[in-house]
């Protein structure tokens, strides 16, 4: 697909892939058949009908785990929202590179294969204070990079990202997208004080004075950044494959929120890996219906928490595909 409009983004959902209700109805009955009580395994029985559901088979696999992170740098650093210079966001990507950060190590214990895709780091987005952060052109760029960044054949995707300000724009774009107090959604990101937080709140509250009634796709490239359309272009190409996708913490999950707000059933294929210790992704898990994963206290972003939810995808899996039915073992049942 090529994109050409933020406008087209709302109607995909009419014409993307849906759930397999047969295959999640062959995955419960699978369940029900096992040697254990029905529902005894919790939600690693959701899990497993949740991916059967979109790999369109009772028995899915996962053969190839795809970890994506993508990295950009916004403009609104330059209202003094981040303690740590934008020059980070190139240091920790060549980090990625080397394998020395902690993404390395988590993909590497939990079987995906990681792959860094920086955004015109010497190019960061305007300061959504006195302009909209992407022009159009620029958003649907970003959004195309991340949709050609899905390898088609993967069994699940892992999303993630690193952008020195991405905190406020993660903030940013949930209060546009969903109301409230700005206070609410914003946190101490890589370690703000209280003096930094009152300057995202800020800059925030500026940023929604002056861009506001557009669309959620418009919330996107007037408060977003390159990191986040990818992100959002990553989330469709993986629903247009059938490919669940692992969303990491609150600035991804926010970023994949354009979608909800364009049309909520554009994340009905995603999972929450984990919710972030930051204020706002409980919150926002409760606008989205979603429930995360794991709840590990983790803040680090880089697509972190959804690397160690794959173990447990991968364990949810385990039990349903390898587990003998009570036919099989010989195991009376009620």
């Amino acid at each position: 697909m090529k994109f050409t409009s933020l406008a087209e983004i709302a109607g995909l959902a009419e014409t993307l892939p849906v759930i397999n209700a047969e295959a999640v109805a062959a995955a419960s009955a699978r369940q029900n058949s096992l040697t254990k009580p029905p529902g005894s395994l919790g939600r690693l029985e959701e899990l497993a009908g949740f991916m059967a559901g979109w790999r369109g088979t009772a028995r899915p696999t996962i053969e190839l785990a795809q970890a994506v992170i993508f990295a950009g740098n916004h403009g609104i650093c330059a209202q003094g929202v981040n303690p740590f210079p934008q020059e980070v966001t190139a240091q920790m990507v060549g980090n990625f590179m080397a394998g020395g950060a902690a993404i390395n190590q988590l993909c590497r214990a939990n079987g995906a294969e990681l792959s860094v895709i920086a955004l015109e780091l010497d190019r960061p987005t305007a300061d959504f204070t006195t302009a909209p952060a992407m022009t159009e052109a620029d958003c649907l760029a970003a959004l195309q990079i991340g949709w050609d960044a899905v390898d088609r054949r993967a069994d699940v995707l892992i999303l993630g990202e690193m952008g020195i300000g991405n905190s406020t724009v993660a903030a940013a774009m949930a209060a546009a997208l969903f109301g409230g107090a700005v206070a609410d959604w914003v946190g101490a990101g890589t370690g703000s004080d209280a003096e930094g937080i009152k300057r995202k709140i800020a800059a925030i509250e500026a940023g929604l004075a002056r861009h506001q009634g557009l669309s959620a796709m418009g919330v996107l490239a007037a408060l977003g950044g390159r990191e986040q359309a990818a992100i959002c272009g990553a989330v469709l190409a993986a629903r247009a494959e059938r490919i669940p996708v692992i969303l990491d913490g609150f600035i991804c999950t926010a970023a994949a929120s354009a979608l909800y707000g364009a049309d909520a059933r554009l994340l009905d294929h995603c999972l929450v890996g984990h919710c972030s210790a930051e204020p706002g992704h409980r919150k926002l898990l409760a606008k989205l219906n979603k429930r995360a994963v794991l709840e590990f206290d983790m803040r680090l972003g880089e697509g972190s928490g959804a690397a160690l939810a794959l173990g447990i995808l991968r364990s949810a899996l385990a039990v349903h595909n390898g587990m003998a039915t009570f036919g099989e073992a010989g195991v009376s049942e009620a």
